[in-house]
């Protein structure tokens, strides 16, 4: 095995004998089981209760959500396949409101699905093959511009997991980590744990660890204290939503540690794909945040750690102003110092290629 293929083994989502497979990443790390997937009920299921997360998987999960409906509409009532697409479709957008390509790739699919007159699921099916293909090439992309950013031998500071777990494979920020550390420019990656699901801990430590990158891990109060004492160069996130001004939304938490990041000079890098891009969105402040219950906040690995009578409070996404974005890397290019203009330009730029 390749170095370079030594750090990318990874693949969460597999279409295989007319079935996806999702790598239930609720298991993880303790079990590598793969879920397999039949209907388009079963793509929301495992949307909406995270056995698929970070916002290029939703998306690339529930394009293949659409392949489901229309082959199981178009068996049952094909006069009327399209009609019942569009209702699953929009059942769909409400799986996890919060990830941009969740609606970017439906709409992709029931763009082409609207266009289509005969048996519409083999070209749908090329669709979402595609859909997912793109995404691991535009990681591995993107991974090559973030890591010219990155100075040999650095050690850099990420949170959450934006990795192949979370993507088709290969990862946004885990891209540039990868990338970076195949180059000799990453010595040492400290993640933080991200409570209160600890996809720090349970994800990308896991994720580094099976393919040989050196992973320190972090609880998430440490990180100031890491930030003071050790030479942190990047701290390296992804994005479920970027505003058309440069706002990002993330996993709750990264507003944190980009506020620490300014107050101790070290600089903050931002991986997303341009479908990652809201630019209906002028701001962060017009993002939908999502929040989820309080036995997140109450358990952990189903035993209550929470003391009874508390109440929670779990919103699990923060808005990062663009003012504290150093670079913004996308599969285009990058940006340093993101703004409405800068922004503007790119996705411009994205859809006449």
């Amino acid at each position: 095995m390749s170095q370079a293929n030594q750090h990318d083994s990874i693949r969460p989502i597999q279409w295989v004998d007319d079935q996806l497979l999702l790598l239930d990443q609720r298991e993880l790390p303790g079990k590598e089981t793969y879920l397999v997937i039949q209907d388009v009920d079963g793509v929301y299921n495992a949307i909406h209760s995270m056995v698929v997360r970070g916002a290029p998987a939703i998306g690339i999960t529930a394009a293949y959500g659409v392949v489901f409906s229309a082959r199981a509409h178009f068996a049952r009532q094909p006069a009327t396949w399209l009609k019942n697409v569009e209702h699953d479709v929009q059942r769909l957008r409400g799986a996890r409101p919060t990830a941009v390509n969740l609606d970017w790739a439906l709409n992709k699919m029931l763009s082409l699905a609207r266009k289509l007159n005969s048996n519409p699921v083999v070209e749908l099916l090329a669709r979402a093959h595609n859909i997912r293909n793109e995404d691991i090439q535009n990681n591995k992309r993107m991974g090559d511009i973030g890591a010219e950013f990155i100075l040999p031998s650095s050690l850099v500071l990420t949170h959450c997991n934006a990795g192949a777990l979370a993507t088709g494979g290969y990862g946004t920020a885990l891209g540039v980590i990868r990338s970076a550390f195949t180059k000799g420019r990453v010595k040492n990656v400290f993640a933080c744990e991200t409570r209160p699901w600890l996809q720090g801990a349970r994800l990308t430590a896991w994720e580094l660890a099976k393919e040989k990158i050196r992973v320190t891990l972090l609880a998430d109060g440490a990180a100031s204290h890491l930030l003071k004492t050790v030479e942190i160069s990047w701290v390296i996130v992804g994005a479920d939503r970027v505003a058309a001004n440069g706002d990002v939304a993330n996993k709750i938490g990264t507003y944190g540690l980009a506020v620490l990041a300014k107050y101790h000079n070290v600089k903050v890098m931002v991986v997303a794909p341009t479908s990652t891009i809201d630019i209906c969105s002028s701001n962060g402040g017009e993002i939908s945040l999502e929040s989820r219950g309080p036995e997140e906040l109450f358990t952990i690995d189903g035993r209550r750690v929470a003391a009874t009578g508390a109440r929670a409070w779990n919103p699990i996404f923060d808005i990062t102003p663009a003012a504290l974005v150093d670079v913004l890397v996308t599969e285009k290019g990058a940006i340093y110092k993101p703004t409405i203009d800068s922004i503007a330009e790119l996705v411009n730029e994205a859809l006449l290629s």
